[in-house]
């Protein structure tokens, strides 16, 4: 299956968004602002101070200098008290926005379309949900508040200056061509290449993934060094794009440090040429150079920080662009009549050009129990995601009551058919939170019954604190085979009319297994189940079997029926139970 890289979104829609959700709280922001306006105001009236009394010695006058002291103490502390409740207020805000931009990702991320998902592969999206997540809170919590103290602290020193002396601003402005020129140099090329960053950075969380999870299969095969050479390229495509950002900072930051240094040469230099022409005063040469002085500050933060804002931005428009994978479906009104499966004519591919399933027709009564069975990769998994509803047929359809199941609305298609794998995830929370994912207001009863139908009742109970258990990360440790069981616990609470069961009790004790699956077919009693299995015992049961050799239904039947037609299905039966395989008595044929 060829894996593609989810969208990103453009700077337009990043810019967009930033300003919506920054705006949203205009109090905060507000707030946030004045207190960095007034943290500001404090801190320039020492450098007038300054100036004052540097002008008062000129003259002789009388200057006491205790008083002079204990006012710019005064300011200081008045500034440091300013800073602290505006940074505190500046966080408060932060947390806020990343918060909701988290709740929202979460939401995109649950409405991508499972088909995208499969074919994007783990490693983008992992890397999106965590390297990304985290790159966008560091710069919402640090770059934005400190950018934000930057630029007005930047202005209202600029306004001084200004009121100072107009004239002694002119020599300053020589510092602006030469950091503008450089920081929009670097702008132009820097979110690229973080984008790229990122996305090499992916590929190696998609590799080391594939190798870890695949590491049998790896081992069996001789495949280390084919997975080596692989981890190897990613690492290097990472390295050359580590390499160019950095690049791009070594060549901006010394134009910036250049630019940091003529505000004050200039003030100093041009100003004492001012004050020798009369043209301005040795308190405004004096106030001005501490000016320029302070103005390094706040333009070292906004240039520091602006590197960690592009970090922050290639992350949002990583983390926007989920937005933008376009839906795999287009609901329409219509309503099934019923509760009939039927596929016709299907062929699917996950890539161009190469179908993994041949124009297969299969129809499932309602409350019929359906198993498939087959050599892997015969089909039989694509085939339960196209009865699932997961994937649409590239040709063909796949309807229930008459209506295809990719023009159901998601909530109405999993009320008539659920999908439970082998893949199963045990969230962080209760034992009650995991099991009401599947229905929010079940109450306790139902749950209680869900898990005894399934065989869990005495293990969950057994816990330290039974349904108030804490499970998942952190909490108590559940067993892949009790992970299985919670997963079809789910599954009876959501009470779905049909439902695919993709080697759903695989990871369980073939015993227990077998318990496990007449339990449930007792529950379940009335609806539709199609089980997708290696274990024979599950065909044995079920009303039909459905055969199924590269991407084909070969034989579809009874049990009795298949095994007495002595074709594929019963020399798989002969060699699972150890019987012969019996002389056939009619040729089978595909359906």
């Amino acid at each position: 299956m060829s894996r593609e890289i989810l969208p990103v979104a453009d700077r337009k829609q990043v810019r967009a968004y930033a300003r919506r959700l920054t705006l949203k709280y205009p109090r905060r922001l507000s707030l946030a602002l004045l207190l960095h306006g007034l943290a500001a105001v404090a801190g320039l009236l020492v450098p007038w101070q300054l100036g004052e009394l540097v002008q008062n010695l000129q003259y002789g006058h009388e200057v006491n200098v205790a008083v002079v002291a204990a006012a710019i103490g005064a300011f200081l502390l008045l500034q440091g008290i300013l800073v602290r409740y505006a940074v505190l207020a500046s966080a408060k805000l932060g947390e806020k926005v990343l918060a909701e931009l988290r709740e929202e990702f979460v939401d995109r991320v649950l409405a991508l379309p499972l088909s995208t998902v499969e074919r994007a592969g783990s490693g983008d999206l992992i890397t999106r949900t965590s390297r990304d997540v985290d790159s966008l809170s560091r710069t919402v919590r640090h770059a934005v508040p400190e950018t934000l103290i930057a630029v007005v602290t930047f202005v209202i020193t600029i306004g001084a200056v200004l009121l100072t002396s107009p004239l002694l601003m002119l020599p300053m402005l020589l510092a602006g061509p030469v950091i503008a020129a450089s920081t929009r140099w670097y702008l132009r090329r820097a979110r690229d290449g973080y984008l790229r960053e990122n996305a090499a950075y992916a590929d190696i969380t998609e590799g080391l993934a594939e190798t870890i999870e695949g590491a049998r299969a790896v081992e069996a095969l001789g495949l280390r060094e084919r997975r080596r050479v692989r981890t190897d390229r990613d690492v290097a495509r990472s390295f050359a794009a580590e390499r160019y950002t950095l690049g791009l900072r070594t060549r901006w930051y010394p134009a910036v440090e250049l630019g940091y240094v003529i505000p004050m040469v200039t003030a100093l230099l041009v100003g004492g040429l001012f004050y020798t022409n009369s043209w301005v005063t040795l308190a405004q040469v004096t106030t001005a150079t501490l000016y320029a002085q302070q103005l390094v500050d706040p333009l070292d933060r906004f240039l520091m920080w602006i590197d960690e804002l592009q970090v922050g931005g290639a992350s949002m428009a990583r983390l926007l662009g989920v937005a933008n994978v376009p839906d795999d479906r287009v609901p329409s009104t219509a309503r099934p009549a019923g509760e009939l499966l039927e596929a016709s004519s299907v062929r699917y591919a996950y890539r161009a050009g190469r179908d993994v399933l041949h124009d297969v027709s299969l129809t499932v009564q309602p409350g019929e129990r359906l198993a498939m069975v087959g050599p892997s990769g015969a089909g039989k998994s694509t085939l339960g995601r196209l009865l699932a509803g997961i994937h649409g047929p590239r040709t063909g359809s796949v309807t229930v009551g008459g209506v295809p199941l990719v023009e159901l609305p998601l909530n109405d298609l999993r009320g008539h058919v659920a999908l439970v794998t082998q893949e199963h995830h045990v969230f962080k929370g209760t034992m009650r939170d995991n099991l009401l994912i599947a229905r929010p207001d079940a109450a306790d009863t139902a749950v209680l019954k869900a898990l005894e139908a399934v065989d869990a009742l005495d293990w969950v109970l057994a816990l330290p604190s039974g349904l108030d258990t804490e499970v998942g990360s952190g909490g108590v440790a559940v067993s892949a085979a009790q992970a299985q069981q919670l997963a079809l616990a789910r599954l009876v609470l959501a009470d779905p009319h049909t439902l695919v069961l993709d080697e759903a009790t695989s990871l369980i004790d073939p015993r227990a297994a077998r318990n496990l699956e007449r339990s449930l077919a007792a529950v379940l009693d009335g609806r539709t189940v199609i089980a997708i299995a290696h274990r024979l015992y599950t065909a044995h049961d079920a009303d039909r079997v459905a055969v199924v050799e590269d991407g084909r239904i070969i034989e579809l039947g009874s049990h009795e029926e298949l095994v007495a037609e002595g074709g594929s299905y019963a020399a798989l039966w002969s060699s699972w139970h150890g019987t012969p395989t019996p002389t056939p008595t009619t040729s089978a044929s595909p359906s």
